[in-house]
């Protein structure tokens, strides 16, 4: 201890005499000791992780709450739904049961809509994506008069609501006797004015004009430079497009129900709908163990598909990150 109060007051006496300011050690100051502005960052960043800890918390349970519940009474009878807590399981597991039984009610009119839901999808949000990724790559890379005009009109578009559109649509597509079709849900669904958009600015970014221009000078005709070259930088957001257009036809609710008439053209939404609705009503039976399971069958083909998509999109934003 004497040793180092002696070299601190001998570090002093030389700072006098040479007329440097003394170092943190020599004034007595133990090394490696943390300055209180130091402490104080250290003790905010703590407080802030554990803020954000606390949110996102908060938001897992808020997203993974509600498919707990559907799981958990999906694996319940009628009779447990009403006699047990919605919050945990049953002593009797009758979720296979319940599936059984989904499939088989009504002549298995469940499969039919559920077949429904992957032709409005498949070619629905298909040809949105394709038509989406075509437009916008033709208008970022391409001049022409009117573009401007083009773009006005694409951000008009994103400021109108699907549901005021609905009303006209109805009326236009019964003019032309196009109403409880499938033409009536899939027509509307291949128009994509977010992905339009979204392809736009990202191509107009990614796809440099020298590559189309070398391509161009090796003879390449247009068709093939955007499959064969262009395609390739657009797949980040051509499966961005993608899964936004898969979530939303496969959740599309309200032009289905005001377009079809027929059970046999029902989407699951639209037809889990009226299950309910029928369910409810006086003098049937009511069938909530159904309701529920249908609901989680609806959810699962959606929650993979968006999971497998995922996978592309990720590694589609990383490919051009090393030059």
């Amino acid at each position: 201890m004497s040793v180092v109060v002696n070299s601190a007051e001998q570090l002093n006496t030389e700072a006098v005499v040479t007329g440097r300011r003394p170092s943190r050690l020599a004034s007595g100051r133990v090394q490696g000791r943390p300055s209180r502005r130091g402490v104080r960052r250290s003790a905010r960043r703590t407080r802030t992780s554990i803020t954000l800890m606390i949110v996102m918390t908060l938001m897992l349970l808020y997203s993974l709450g509600p498919l707990f519940w559907l799981v958990v009474n999906s694996t319940k009878s009628r009779q447990d739904l009403y006699d047990t807590s919605g919050l945990w399981f049953a002593p009797t597991f009758s979720l296979f049961t319940n599936i059984a039984d989904v499939f088989a009610y009504d002549d298995g009119v469940f499969l039919r809509w559920f077949l429904n839901t992957v032709l409005y999808v498949v070619v629905g949000a298909g040809g949105a994506t394709l038509l989406a990724t075509l437009a916008g790559y033709g208008l970022a890379k391409y001049r022409f008069p009117g573009r401007r005009a083009v773009f006005a009109i694409i951000l008009g578009a994103l400021a109108i609501p699907g549901s005021v559109l609905a009303v006209p649509q109805f009326l236009l597509f019964s003019k032309l006797g196009l109403t409880n079709t499938p033409a009536a849900v899939i027509i509307p669904s291949l128009v994509s004015a977010f992905g339009l958009y979204l392809v736009w600015v990202y191509a107009a970014e990614a796809i440099p004009d020298e590559l189309i221009e070398a391509a161009r000078l090796d003879g390449a005709g247009e068709l093939r430079i955007f499959f064969a070259i262009s395609l390739r930088q657009l797949a980040p957001a051509f499966i961005t497009v993608l899964m936004f257009a898969v979530v939303a036809t496969w959740n599309n609710y309200f032009l289905p129900l005001i377009m079809l008439s027929s059970p046999e053209w029902y989407p699951l939404t639209v037809g889990l709908s009226q299950w309910a609705s029928a369910s409810a009503s006086i003098g049937t039976q009511p069938i909530p163990q159904l309701v529920i399971t249908g609901s989680l069958l609806t959810v699962l083909p959606i929650s993979a598909a968006f999971l497998y998509l995922q996978r592309y999109w990720q590694s589609g934003l990383a490919a051009g990150s090393v030059k």
